[in-house]
């Protein structure tokens, strides 16, 4: 299980992570930014709050948390099947 080693925001609402495999780079969120639950991050020092949890996701409080696989994807450009690829039959028998 791949796992964020390293969080921190940046301009634009963007997320510099680093993953235990070595992945790195930042992450745009700029489409969720205002809208909803999301929309806190609207104060910037609010945004700068971005965490990692024991739980390995990464979050701001504890109503706004994104899943650290998602946002590996994001980054990587990896399919689910290539994360985890016991999900593939999972997949294709739904």
């Amino acid at each position: 299980m791949i796992r964020p080693i390293e969080v921190a925001a940046r301009d634009g609402f963007r997320l510099c992570l680093r993953y235990d495999d070595g992945a790195c780079g930042e992450v745009d969120l700029s489409h969720l930014a205002g809208q909803g639950v999301f929309a806190p991050w609207d104060d910037r020092a609010f945004f700068e709050r971005a965490h990692i949890t024991e739980h390995r996701s990464v979050a701001w409080s504890d109503e706004i948390e994104l899943c650290a696989d998602a946002l590996y994807i994001r980054l990587t450009g990896k399919t689910v099947e290539e994360l985890m690829p016991a999900a593939k039959g999972l997949l294709t028998n739904a």
